[in-house]
């Protein structure tokens, strides 16, 4: 197979709230072994979620620590259990029927004792009205056995971001231009996505200024293995998926793909960053249908500057 072939094959195959404080969090720590270990759900969550169900502010007050403080989205302080009670009262008498739900966003004990937590609560009203939400950082303390609100300040809420695991592949984020041999190019570009959770690049090859293949790429952090994953999605109907892992300068992404016509193909794609505006990528250990294929020649890749006016 001629380079110019390898080359249109690898870069075909593989280019790439205003309701109150309602935070449950460390409340629904399970009591089971007196709160050892953070996770679970326990009785105490029960009472909690129950009584705010019930418009009972006293008993909700309850949960907060005797000197706690509470401060609103808008800036209001509320201290003292007593005081938070009176706030849960006229909650409760304005807003009936209320519903609670809450996504826990971090987590971290300090020591055995105290807990620091972030998150977003959420509040369905009684009428059926639109729910309203905010995001909290909450202190809570343990006395006697029990857990307890020492401080809760409300703000404005943001949706979570992935952002930071992305922060040694930031320097891809635009568009890209390449060439392996005379007549053979590729054009990429790559973008933020969904509150900065991804990273989206569309890609094109080409040959003698005509399309041989295009596609998409989605860039995800994976929670779970606490790598990056890729899904891609080529023109020609194949589809791919890859796990990237860092090594030094230079990151490789392990591809499993199919073409249309059913043909399995692995790869390992490098990818070299040599300054802020040049870059490498070569497709290595090529197999298509379990048979090795020779490596096609790698791809210089430079930035695309916008023009200056």
């Amino acid at each position: 197979m001629t380079n110019r072939k390898l080359w249109r094959v690898g870069l075909a195959l593989a280019v790439t709230l205003a309701a109150g404080p309602f935070v449950v969090s460390t409340l629904t720590r399970g009591q089971e072994g007196e709160g050892k270990q953070a996770p679970g759900k326990g009785r105490r969550a029960k009472e909690f979620i129950a009584a705010f169900n019930r418009g009972d502010a006293k008993a909700v007050a309850s949960f907060w620590a005797e000197d706690a403080d509470y401060v609103d989205q808008i800036g209001r302080k509320y201290k003292g259990r007593p005081a938070i009670e009176k706030m849960y009262e006229r909650l409760f008498a304005d807003k009936k029927g209320m519903k609670l739900s809450i996504i826990i966003t971090s987590h971290r004990m300090v020591g055995n004792d105290v807990a620091l937590e972030d998150g977003i609560t959420e509040v369905i009203p009684g009428d059926g009205g639109p729910a309203t939400s905010a995001a909290f950082s909450a202190v809570l303390v343990k006395k006697d056995g029990e857990w307890y609100f020492e401080s809760v300040h409300d703000s404005a809420p943001r949706p979570p971001s992935n952002a930071e695991h992305f922060d040694d592949l930031e320097w891809l984020l635009g568009e890209w231009t390449g060439e392996a041999v005379k007549g053979e190019g590729a054009k990429a570009t790559y973008s933020w996505a969904e509150n900065r959770n991804f990273i989206v690049s569309s890609f094109v090859t080409t040959l003698d200024g005509l399309l041989v293949v295009g596609g998409t790429q989605w860039i995800a952090w994976d929670a779970v293995d606490k790598k990056i994953r890729s899904w891609s999605f080529y023109s020609g109907g194949g589809f791919g998926e890859a796990v990237w892992t860092k090594n030094g300068g230079k990151w490789a992404s392990k591809i499993n793909a199919r073409t249309a016509d059913g043909k399995q193909v692995s790869a390992t794609n490098l990818l070299t960053q040599v300054d802020a505006d040049h870059a490498t990528w070569q497709m290595t250990q090529l197999t298509v249908n379990g048979k090795p294929m020779p490596d096609p020649p790698p791809v210089k890749m430079k930035r695309v500057k916008p023009e200056r006016p």
